[in-house]
């Protein structure tokens, strides 16, 4: 009986985890050699230890974002929030992604950009926050705005204290990063949320500043 060798359970993944934490140029070939494997699993092991040795160039970047499986894609913006950016114009590329069909990978786009205070994203953030069908992507959008601070995103904040709890809460604390008599009227509004979750994040808020 054969199988497909896609959908073999790989048996070398402590290959993958020496080479991810023993630099060695052997274990760099290993890695480098599995970033096109056909098999997914692979490639995502290929390219945790890669960003772990630091030896993601832009050009393995843009290979995992744009790649064909979703779970490689997933797990690529996973890794670039946390990681060092010497080349910002990945960005691009992630801001990209807010417009794809996967809602994980939007929300995972959207930490990201948060993570890295991309100022280029912030209307299409914006976007997604106020349009986007799925209520994890919004919440997403809006705590990258808020840790971003731009002030090109508070009319869009307010007006997610009318979303869901979960985003509405998120909104509180998004807006710790914005001043002024229009916050301050959400804020008061917001106090006297049905939720009291949302209404807690804002005594919270106005303890931190006071």
């Amino acid at each position: 009986m054969t199988s497909d060798e896609t959908t073999i359970v790989e048996p070398f993944e402590n290959d993958f985890l020496r080479a991810s934490l023993s630099p060695s140029a052997e274990g760099t070939a290993l890695l480098m050699a599995n970033v096109e494997s056909p098999i997914t699993r692979r490639r995502v092991l290929a390219l945790r230890g890669l960003v772990r040795q630091s030896l993601m160039a832009t050009d393995l970047w843009l290979r995992a974002l744009r790649d064909s499986d979703v779970e490689v894609r997933r797990d690529a913006l996973q890794q670039l929030a946390h990681a060092p950016l010497e080349d910002k114009s990945v960005l691009v590329e992630v801001e990209g992604m807010l417009g794809d069909e996967d809602a994980l990978v939007v929300e995972g786009a959207a930490f990201a950009l948060g993570e890295h205070l991309d100022v280029n994203a912030v209307q299409t953030l914006c976007n997604v926050a106020k349009d986007h069908d799925d209520a994890r992507c919004r919440e997403s959008a809006i705590a990258a705005l808020g840790a971003i601070g731009d002030d090109r995103a508070r009319s869009t904040i307010i007006a997610s204290l009318k979303d869901k709890p979960p985003i509405r809460r998120r909104a509180i604390v998004a807006l710790a990063n914005f001043e002024g008599p229009d916050i301050d009227a959400a804020l008061d509004e917001a106090g006297e949320d049905r939720d009291w979750q949302v209404r807690s994040a804002v005594t919270q808020l106005r303890r931190t500043d006071d």
